[in-house]
């Protein structure tokens, strides 16, 4: 076995693990990466890129159908399945060599295509290498959570993981869980012709503003998915082409069965415990610094620091742990300022704190929502988008939170991560100029409907303003 060392080890080419990588190794420290897998891991080959591209399919078979408000006449799309998967697997390889080993072997990461496990504290094997390295950085992500359900194992499904390998339609498409995940594959496919049935314990997008989700679930219910909530998954049966699903509310049968209930964290085959590294369910047991609480040579980034699992979080992990790891300065995570959002159309996303949230937080006399139907924006309007709501969420005059459901919420959202990252005021948003018509200017009018009832229905403003027109000369 050959013994290398290094300044970092990187375990994980993923979103954060890449970051990490190539920050580092620009800065001049020597990096070394290992990749069991694919490069880019589950963002780029099973996640967030796939789930687009093939959202992005849908989204173009359903405008052929629904022209006749503009005057188009509706025509019924002739949907190749397999030709939709070719796209997103086209996807998938024009952003590939961003990704690529040959890419990070180019800044002077040293890529090792093996899995590592813990021997020591700060010490890895992969393959014929064990490493030691001053730090070592775990970036081994998530993957999808399968369930026990009783019969699963024995009856054919999909994941996130090998969804997109699927190359004919499916007549029937069950999709068990009701998140972002389960609700975008549902969208995608019945767009494309399939026929969905969502099947979902508790509430379909119960971790958003039951306002906001709402507005969603409807528009899905009209599309044509079946959306049974409060329904666990009691047994499944069956065999390729005829699954059913026993559920408290009775069985479902459908053609192909999707599980997306959630995520898991990559660390099973690390051996933590030889480097000493705490951990639990949720993923190893970090500090705001993303070091290991009970190992200080070891980082964890990502889904595997036991957060939110997002790719971007990933992606902002990976800057504080170059400042810590690589700069030697003291930098810290925090998670206030951290967007998300649901590609599903209309997108819902999200900033900071829920309307709930923020009256739990700061008291309900404490907090102004300031509401406001995006529907009544003039280029919604323009372009037939439907319904929309935001909400921003603010405390002595700075957001602390904002969720949106519309037409590209996902890219709305911008703004307000900002100005909670910021620590900007509302003042701030309401005195920007946008250009009209714009969907952006739906922020600005969210701003001034928190300002408007501090001008228009304050009697002191209006006693001020009467003594002026009549004393201005």
């Amino acid at each position: 076995m050959e013994n290398l060392k290094t300044d970092l080890l990187i375990i994980g080419a993923g979103s954060g693990g890449l970051s990490v990588a190539a920050g580092a190794a620009q800065l001049g420290a020597d990096v070394i990466m290992l990749e069991g897998h694919k490069m880019g891991g589950d963002c780029l080959n099973f996640g967030c890129v796939p789930s687009k591209a093939l959202l992005a399919a849908g989204k173009q078979a359903h405008y052929m159908e629904s022209g006749a408000p503009m005057g188009v006449t509706p025509v019924m799309p002739e949907v190749s399945y397999a030709a939709a998967k070719d796209h997103v697997q086209a996807v998938i390889e024009e952003i590939a060599p961003a990704d690529s080993q040959e890419r990070f072997e180019g800044f002077g990461v040293r890529v090792i295509r093996e899995f590592g496990r813990f021997t020591g504290p700060n010490t890895v094997e992969a393959g014929a290498y064990s490493i030691t390295a001053r730090r070592v950085i775990v970036a081994t992500g998530s993957g999808p959570f399968v369930p026990p359900i009783p019969g699963l194992d024995g009856v054919p499904h999909y994941t996130n993981e090998n969804i997109f390998d699927l190359r004919e339609k499916p007549e029937h498409l069950i999709v068990i869980g009701g998140g972002p995940i389960g609700m975008e594959m549902a969208q995608a496919h019945v767009r494309l012709g399939s026929k969905v049935t969502v099947v979902e314990g508790q509430k379909a997008l119960g971790k958003d503003d039951p306002e906001i989700a709402a507005i969603v679930l409807a528009r899905l219910r009209a599309e044509g998915i079946e959306i049974i909530e409060g329904a666990q998954a009691e047994e499944i049966t069956g065999t390729a082409g005829a699954v059913s699903v026993k559920t408290s509310q009775g069985v479902i049968t459908g053609s192909h069965l999707l599980v997306a209930v959630g995520r898991k964290v990559n660390i099973d085959k690390l051996d933590l415990e030889a480097a000493g590294v705490e951990y639990d369910r949720a993923g190893v047991k970090v500090g705001a610094d993303l070091k290991s609480a009970s190992n200080k040579k070891v980082y964890a980034i990502g889904d595997a620091a036991g957060g939110m699992q997002f790719t971007h979080l990933a992606g902002y992990h990976a800057g504080v742990v170059v400042r810590s790891a690589v700069l030697g300065l003291p930098a810290k995570a925090k998670t206030n300022h951290i967007p998300w959002a649901t590609y599903t159309d209309p997108e819902i996303a999200q900033v900071g704190l829920t309307e709930a949230q923020a009256i739990e937080a700061h008291g309900k006399d404490n907090v102004f929502v300031a509401r406001y139907e995006t529907a009544e924006n003039d280029r919604a309007v323009a372009e037939r988008a439907g319904k929309g709501l935001i909400k921003v969420m603010v405390v002595k005059g700075r957001p602390v939170g904002a969720s949106i459901v519309g037409k590209q919420a996902g890219e709305l959202i911008a703004m307000w991560a900002m100005a909670i990252a910021n620590n900007m005021k509302m003042s701030a948003i309401s005195a920007t100029v946008l250009p009209y018509p714009t969907l952006s200017e739906i922020n600005k009018r969210a701003a001034s409907a928190y300002f408007s009832p501090k001008l228009f229905e304050n009697d002191t403003v209006k006693t001020v303003v009467r003594f002026v027109q009549k004393w201005m000369p």
